[in-house]
């Protein structure tokens, strides 16, 4: 996945999202079963409390007494854990308290601040420590024994450590649970979001099908949420089709149109002789060279606006170094092939052949023995989701200094005169390859001639 693509946003937000609320279960469940456990364990106590009440009363000294030990043991065993004790409400001198065996001669004191909070039944329930370090679970009533009008406090203990092995059994199992419905979850986030957007990828496919130019609209099936998005796409490409198609008919009814008068003319300037009608018959054949110019951009441009269409490179290559063969044979220019198989340019392939054609031209012109073509794919060239390939054209000949190469491009510029052209073949290349978004760069050939490359979008 993409840092910024949609499923990569899809999924991680899912993700953080759940394992925000997964946290947020752990820690709820984990204090409901502490809670569970707090209660259950004052249930304990609360019936120690009980046991004690029932069977403590007053001796005939006034302090407290219990006829009967309890029956748990643990109450017994010194610093057990495990403790009660009964004590005078407020001191009183001569007044003594009864306690557990298991607290031998020291005594549980809660603080005020323990004492003060109590439930609705006038119990008391609070954390202490006992002297070995253990965290003791208590509760504190203050009743009135039999017999005897003082009140006193009945505090009862229990060893909440013991519970520690089951809340951490009970944690660990938890945080298991948890971390394996979390995997569970992105794994189905992610099932989820690949089935969910599936529909993007066929659309995707389809549409480079179509720049490619094996498919001419989106075809198949989308969801209700894409349908219409397909159908605008299809409307789109049929009048951008359409657009393009009718560009291209009156370019051809305007050159119709204006060749004609411009015929006229010149046939009529010619048959007459001077001044008057020299000038003339020059403007006409100035208007009639603008015009086929113009018309032959606006062609181009239609073209290059088109979507896909797709020509093979090599085929296109061959047939030219053939023609330019048999052109230059006289001269012994031989012009040799370097293509990649299967290399597409993304274009048509009129406008390949104008461009290829006018550089092997120009280097035939300026060779001595040999003119090459290579055209292969750039590897590591992706621009704006495209792929480009390059066009070298290389010969033999003088070459062109450094300092003279943007002239060159320019638009009729010939920088020797005793070559036969116009001086516009390299501005249209570089006119031609600018509608693509392509460029065209001069550089120094191997053979010691001159190299033009030529950047054209490449179908892939």
């Amino acid at each position: 996945m993409r840092p910024r693509s949609l499923s990569s946003r899809l999924i991680i937000s899912s993700a953080i999202v759940s394992i925000i609320l997964l946290a947020a279960t752990g820690i709820v469940l984990a204090s409901l079963f502490s809670a569970a456990l707090e209660r259950n364990f004052d249930s304990r106590l609360r019936a120690v409390l009980d046991g004690l009440l029932a069977n403590v009363e007053v001796g005939a000294t006034g302090d407290p007494e219990l006829p009967s030990e309890l029956v748990d043991t643990r109450f017994a065993l010194p610093l057990s854990g495990w403790y009660w004790q009964v004590t005078p409400a407020v001191p009183a001198e001569g007044v003594g308290d009864l306690a557990s065996e298991s607290l031998l001669e020291q005594r549980l004191v809660p603080t005020r601040e323990m004492l003060t909070k109590r439930g609705s039944d006038g119990v008391a329930s609070f954390y202490l420590t006992d002297s070995n370090g253990a965290s003791l679970r208590a509760i504190e009533q203050v009743f009135k024994l039999p017999g005897s009008e003082r009140d006193f406090s009945v505090l009862v203990a229990g060893n909440f450590d013991e519970l520690s092995d089951e809340v951490n059994a009970f944690r660990q199992a938890l945080i298991g649970s948890l971390v394996l419905l979390g995997i569970g979850l992105l794994l189905a986030i992610f099932v989820q979001v690949r089935f969910g957007l599936k529909p993007l990828d066929v659309m995707q496919r389809n549409l480079s099908a179509i720049r490619q130019g094996t498919a001419e609209q989106l075809q198949g099936d989308y969801p209700a949420e894409l349908q219409p998005v397909a159908d605008e796409l299809n409307l789109l490409i049929q009048s951008n089709t359409e657009i393009i198609e009718r560009a291209r008919t009156q370019v051809g009814n305007l050159a119709h149109a204006l060749k004609t008068p411009l015929s006229v003319l010149t046939n009529e300037a010619a048959a007459q002789k001077g001044p008057l009608s020299q000038k003339v018959l020059e403007q006409a054949h100035l208007m009639r060279d603008q015009v086929s110019l113009y018309l032959d951009r606006a062609r181009r441009a239609a073209r290059a606006q088109g979507v896909g269409a797709v020509t093979e490179v090599k085929p296109v290559l061959d047939a030219l170094a053939r023609t330019l063969a048999r052109i230059n044979q006289d001269k012994g220019v031989t012009v040799g092939v370097d293509c990649e198989e299967g290399l597409k340019f993304r274009g048509e392939k009129q406008d390949l052949e104008e461009m290829v054609g006018n550089l092997l031209d120009n280097a035939c012109k300026w060779s001595t023995h040999e003119v090459t073509v290579k055209a292969e794919l750039m590897r590591d060239s992706v621009a704006a989701g495209r792929h480009w390939l390059t066009i070298e054209v290389d010969d033999d000949g003088p070459g062109l200094p450094a300092d003279k190469r943007a002239e060159a491009l320019k638009r009729g510029r010939r920088l020797d005169e005793t070559k036969p052209g116009s001086g516009l073949g390299l501005s249209i290349v570089t006119e031609t390859a600018a509608m693509y978004s392509g460029t065209v760069e001069l550089d120094d050939a191997d053979s010691g001639g001159l190299r033009v490359v030529l950047k054209l979008p490449a179908a892939v």
